[in-house]
């Protein structure tokens, strides 16, 4: 079945059970099912079907017994039900699948009855391997995936918690990341949401190993090998206007929903897409957010409570900021086109938009900008209105806080205060200088001062000197 046949089939099918498991697996103890529902015995056949050698009512059949033996009524109503919907297997999609079986006039009850007789056991469980049509390693199934990661099946379903139960579950040591709320004067605040031991690790395979070769737009500069703040900067030099415009809640604003779709795009199987969508997201738990401090209106904190209830890509995981910028791709196809009919540059650096022209859109910058908001709204985020800038020639223009008048600089107040950061982490000791409480704060100088050095290499070794006289421990 092509995938528009796929999706066809899907919308007629209605939503998935509130019971229904990570990758349809079912919940085992000693090896036999315990309380399998109606969807779980649906998955398994799904599977089963897929996996027979034949799209016809012997081969079917003969899988279905294989899978729970033979006199189960429910299994020869599951194939003539699937037989009649589907003109051919859906090999990727076995939730599909599975959504129509567990639909079918009779088969839930027809399950029920089967269970009370005799408990629904699996005999044998039969996978297909799908093979993926995207770049990086091959990853067929759940298994496939869990030993590309290190972990077990099991401890793959939990970090995924696709039914939400660290989000309810007390304050306590079973939670999968540590939370830091971090205040920001006038604005709303910044909830840090940093991943806690083997999910860490889970997470940077997922980097490294399936993220990091998927291709980027060539607008997209940050979190970017081999691009930087400087390399979009670069390309808004000695423009007649820069303008620059923010989005709200970057990371909060990524549902799993559009994670999961990045990666069946992808070429990844549905099971194996559902799980990696849990593991690289979250729902933030609700004592968290009843922590929140002061800042911003109530509209806002209302925004990003909601945002942050809901499972969105957590700053402050390794996988996030690849993941964001690529579901980001569309929105970065529309803007440069967008900037190209204006005859005008747009790069992106994580949630800083940046357009730059000359005549052409200088002409015409209120109807620009206009258009800007509608395709961000668009693609499923917000303009923080409060932070568009407009700088024309005369004035000093700056993109991600580099001027771009006539060649890339660091801006004179930034340099200025890391300077005197720097100075006083000298004299005073680091501590009296980490304000915001960054958790490496020496990390954090060491970045700020290289991208100095990228921009003015005089001044970088000035600041780099200084920096080597701060006494740490």
């Amino acid at each position: 079945m092509t995938p528009r046949e796929a999706k066809r089939a899907s919308r007629t099918l209605p939503p998935a059970p509130a019971d229904e498991s990570s990758g349809g697996r079912l919940h085992a103890r000693g090896g036999q099912p315990s309380g399998a529902s109606p969807y779980e015995v649906a998955v398994v056949l799904a599977d089963a079907f897929a996996a027979a050698p034949g799209w016809d009512v012997r081969s079917l059949s003969a899988a279905g017994t294989a899978a729970f033996g033979s006199g189960r009524r429910f299994v020869p109503l599951a194939v003539l039900g699937v037989l009649q919907a589907l003109p051919r297997p859906i090999l990727d999609s076995p939730r599909t699948t599975a959504r129509l079986i567990v639909a079918l006039p009779g088969f839930v009850e027809a399950v029920r009855r089967s269970a009370e007789r005799a408990p629904v056991v699996v005999l044998s469980r039969e996978v297909v391997p799908v093979a993926a049509v995207g770049p990086g390693p091959r990853v067929d199934t759940v298994a496939d995936l869990a030993r590309l990661l290190g972990v077990t099946v099991g401890r793959l379903e939990w970090f995924a918690d696709t039914k939400g139960w660290n989000r309810r579950a007390p304050a306590g040591p079973l939670h999968h990341y540590r939370y830091e709320w971090v205040s920001r004067p006038g604005r709303t605040p910044r909830l840090l949401e940093v991943p806690l031991g083997l999910l860490k690790t889970v997470q940077r395979t997922v980097l490294d190993e399936l993220l990091a070769p998927m291709p980027l737009h060539d607008a997209a500069h940050g979190f970017v090998p081999g691009r930087s703040a400087v390399t979009g900067a670069a390309l808004h030099t000695g423009r007649e206007v820069v303008l620059a415009l923010d989005l709200v809640s970057f990371f909060a604003a990524v549902s799993a929903r559009q994670v999961y779709g990045l990666f069946r795009r992808a070429g990844l199987a549905e099971p194996v897409a559902h799980l990696l969508a849990g593991v690289c997201t979250h729902a933030v738990p609700v004592h968290v957010l009843s922590a929140m401090p002061d800042g911003g209106s109530s509209t806002e904190r209302f925004e990003l409570r909601r945002a942050l209830a809901a499972p969105h890509l957590p700053q402050g995981a390794p996988s996030s900021p690849a993941l964001a910028n690529l579901s980001l791709a569309g929105l970065d196809r529309r803007l440069d086109g967008w900037a190209r009919a204006a005859e005008a540059v747009y790069t992106r650096y994580a949630d800083d938009l940046s357009f730059s022209g000359d005549g052409e859109l200088g002409g015409r910058v209120p109807a620009f900008l206009r258009g800007v908001e509608r395709i961000v709204t668009d693609e499923g985020h917000t303009v923080n209105a409060r932070k568009t800038r407009v700088r024309r020639a005369g004035v000093r223009q700056t993109v991600t806080g580099i001027v771009v008048n006539q060649t890339t600089s660091p801006g004179r107040t930034e340099h200025d205060r890391l300077k005197a950061i720097v100075h006083n982490c000298v004299r005073y000791g680091p501590a009296s200088q980490n304000r915001d409480g960054h958790p490496a704060f020496r990390e954090h100088l060491l970045g700020r001062i290289a991208w100095v050095e990228q921009l003015h290499p005089a001044r970088g070794a000035r600041l780099r000197a200084e920096f080597d006289l701060i006494r740490w421990d």
